[in-house]
């Protein structure tokens, strides 16, 4: 149970005090937590502070955080900002949410989580983190699913053994008949499909299929059977119900969340917040896709499947040019400035692209252009690439994201 947001806001009002743009600059400029200073740098009228503000090293936040998506920021990015400039109560929205780091990280810190994504299996893997059963009731539920029936997809075999796919198949239909796609779910059913879905396809015996790509996307089938061949595998079979509590375990290691405001959740595109009430937001803490960078349906194709959601119904967009993806941030944040709170801010995050040889950061400050925003400056988190990337051929440091550029924004 989450209390009242109201009765949250009124009760928890006036313990953090907000700082002034200068102010909050003038913390940015002394930071050196990691033994470095903070530099800064003023090129074409876009002023940067440069410097690493949170730690390089992988899985540092809540074990709840440990779901794959493609293309996500670490959550120590959305809790820097939540930290300094939101009070407790107050609601922190991300309508580009992906994986949902930013709304549980604001839950996680007693803020009100606000979100929305146009892929629907975004609210699928963010909502049951934000109130989890307990493993008591996962048990139980798994116990009482009937294992048995019949494989539905034959070419499914190039990833999975016989025994397992016709427990996936099983499974898949047991939910849909009780969580179909858009229906409120049951909490426990809602848990069991986030964890499934995040099981479905990696390289390692933790997961139902035979060694494949990352967690994060899904081989095609014919991707998959080179991939086989390659290296000579056939799929072993796997205990779906024992994976499932092995990684539910794994991810409440830390417990759940504590008390927070009732979190409002949507599927739909990041230009439309209907479900956000003018002024009601505090903070946005986003990133956007990166122009034509990744290729989120094809990679969500067997998750689609699994959750009874048809991938080609979901207008998933890839901008392929720098005017279609100006366009597309500047009306997400013709939208942003409505639901944001004067005061209120929003932090929009970009990586490196095309070897940095477009500069998202600075479509974003020419897209504030005109809208009640005051452009503060970028902050740019720079340090070493520690993600390992070998599934791909490729060392650490050599190719990738090696930075978050973050635009500061304060709304007027």
């Amino acid at each position: 149970m989450t209390p009242d947001f109201e009765q949250f806001s009124l009760q928890l009002s006036g313990q953090v005090a907000r700082p002034a743009p200068d102010a909050f600059l003038q913390e940015i400029l002394a930071f050196d937590r990691f033994g470095a200073s903070t530099r800064r740098i003023d090129e074409d009228g876009v002023p940067s502070c440069v410097n690493e503000f949170w730690t390089a090293g992988q899985r540092q936040a809540h074990a709840l955080h440990e779901i794959s998506y493609r293309a996500c920021f670490k959550p120590q990015l959305p809790e820097f900002f939540i930290s300094r400039l939101t009070a407790p109560g107050e609601a922190v929205c991300d309508p580009f949410m992906g994986r949902g780091t930013t709304p549980l990280q604001a839950a996680l810190m007693g803020r009100r989580p606000v979100g929305s994504d146009i892929n629907p299996l975004s609210v699928m893997l963010t909502r049951p983190r934000l109130a989890p059963p307990t493993m008591a009731d996962i048990e139980a539920r798994l116990r009482a699913i009937d294992w048995r029936g019949e494989i539905d997809r034959e070419d499914l075999l190039t990833f999975y053994h016989p025994d397992t796919l016709r427990q996936i198949c099983a499974l898949r239909r047991s939910l849909i008949a009780r969580a179909p796609p858009g229906a409120p779910p049951d909490p426990v059913d809602d848990w069991i499909r986030l964890v499934a879905l995040n099981r479905l396809t990696g390289h390692s015996p933790g997961f139902f299929s035979v060694y494949t790509l990352p967690p994060n996307q899904a081989a095609s089938l014919a991707a998959q059977a080179v991939i086989n061949q390659r290296r000579g595998q056939t799929p072993s079979p796997r205990d779906v119900p024992a994976l499932i509590l092995k990684k539910s375990k794994s991810l409440l290691k830390d417990g759940a969340p504590g008390p927070h405001p009732a979190p409002l959740l949507a599927v739909g595109p990041a230009s439309r917040l209907a479900h956000v009430a003018d002024g009601s937001v505090a903070l946005a803490v986003t990133s956007p896709p990166f122009l034509d960078v990744v290729d989120y349906r094809g990679d969500n194709w067997l998750r689609s499947w699994f959750a009874g959601v048809d991938a080609e119904e979901v207008a998933i967009s890839r901008h392929r040019s720098e005017k279609d993806w100006s366009a597309m941030v500047r009306d997400a944040l013709v939208d942003l400035a409505r639901v944001l709170r004067a005061g209120g801010h929003v932090a929009f995050e970009v990586g490196e692209v095309r070897n940095g040889g477009v500069l998202l950061e600075r479509l974003v400050w020419k897209a504030l252009e005109g809208l009640p925003f005051e452009p503060l400056f970028v902050l740019v988190n720079a340090q070493s690439f520690t993600k390992t990337s070998h599934c791909w051929g490729v060392s650490n440091n050599a190719r990738g994201t090696n930075s978050n550029r973050i635009v500061l924004a304060r709304r007027l």
